[in-house]
């Protein structure tokens, strides 16, 4: 059966050990460690969030990753976006999953790339502590120019030629998740890797710009984004565009003093159709569905959630962002689904001991054409 859209995972490849993290928070860290130790804030709070169907899996299994593949491919999901932590032309960080992926051939199930251009604090999986605090640097991300971007995509071209890459076009799509992280050196590298897939005989790539709070249309097609996708997960927390006054003396207070005034939070079930707007409409904007969002498994108190995200709102979420991109082509009709495995942030597709295989049944009930 056809889907009404052409729905992309992102996959975080986070969940098994790597010398970084034990370096920084202790032997045998991985995104499990916080998720175990989540806490309910106020009456009715989801925590902790325990995963059912795979366990508390280690992404070096090929056996998890074969069966990853297999629930998203039932419930309509083209395929994953695995995130690169790529910080320069001699360092990455968690590529061990995908690089297995791509070389073992399995599992036989599409995938495309994100560049994760960002760099590595331990503020990231630290409990009570805002995105903003600055904390110890685990890796920086550099942006060394033609020669690293070069190098960059050399690694990534045997992707790129992998008869599983999730292409527009025939393009590979690439995502980058921040282009407002010096949009010169973005600018710079998107017209590099066009240069270099010419030489290689690709037909191009198909490059696709997170477009969070504050990052507007205009500047990323102007910086030479084919496409951009709607991340609008603050937005709909905070209730409004832009920050309120409010969010700015209590952002101010928690970075001055670290006092927490009051948890960042929100009912899913009233914010949803805050998750994508007009633009949406647009071929070439790419609107985003939120498998929920609750950040206090890292952050504890200064993290920022919904609630109130169940099987019904979900529904409803899904069936709203497909009214946006119901007249689309289907070539360019692109979802992205944030996330599939996401869990330090409960942003998650896989089962559940609470709701099980829910939110993908429900996924899949939505998405065809004939369910």
């Amino acid at each position: 059966m056809k889907t009404k859209a052409r729905i992309i995972a992102i996959y975080l490849p986070q969940y098994h050990p790597i010398p970084e993290n034990d370096r920084a928070w202790g032997k045998g860290f991985t995104e499990w460690t916080n998720v175990a130790q989540a806490k309910p804030l106020f009456r009715g709070h989801y925590q902790p969030r325990i995963p059912r169907d795979f366990g508390f899996y280690d992404l070096r299994l090929p056996e998890i990753r074969e069966m990853q593949a297999e629930y998203a491919r039932k419930a309509g999901i083209e395929g994953f976006m695995y995130w690169q932590y790529y910080f320069n032309k001699d360092r990455m960080l968690l590529e061990r999953p995908f690089e297995e992926v791509l070389n073992s051939g399995k599992p036989d199930y599409p995938f495309c790339l994100g560049w994760a251009n960002h760099s590595w604090q331990t503020k990231t999986w630290t409990k009570n502590t805002s995105l903003h605090e600055g904390k110890t640097m685990i890796m920086e991300q550099r942006y060394d120019g033609v020669e690293q971007y070069t190098a960059h995509f050399y690694y990534n071209l045997p992707a790129f030629r992998d008869e599983r890459y999730i292409t527009v076009d025939d393009k590979p799509i690439f995502v980058i998740w921040n282009p407002n992280d010096h949009p010169g050196e973005i600018s710079l590298f998107i017209k590099t890797w066009r240069e270099l897939a010419k030489k290689e005989n690709l037909k191009g790539i198909h490059f696709v710009g997170k477009q969070a709070q504050g990052c507007k249309l205009e500047s990323l097609f102007n910086m030479g984004f084919d496409a951009a996708f709607q991340s609008r997960e603050e937005i709909a927390i905070n209730g409004a565009e832009d920050w309120t006054l409010w969010h700015r003396i209590r952002n101010r207070l928690q970075l001055m003093f670290g006092i927490t005034i009051n948890l960042n939070k929100a009912d899913f079930g009233k914010r949803y159709k805050l998750l994508a707007n007009d633009e949406a409409k647009l071929e070439y904007v790419y609107p985003q569905l939120c498998s929920g969002y609750d950040r206090t498994p890292r952050a504890g108190r200064k993290g920022q959630l919904f609630y109130n995200f169940t099987p019904d709102t979900w529904r409803k979420h899904i069936q709203d962002i497909l009214h946006y991109t119901k007249d689309k082509p289907y070539e360019h009709n692109i979802i992205m689904l944030k996330s599939w495995n996401e869990w330090g942030e409960s942003n998650y597709m896989e089962p559940d001991i609470k709701y099980g295989t829910a939110m993908l049944d429900t996924l899949r009930e939505e998405i065809y054409e004939n369910p």
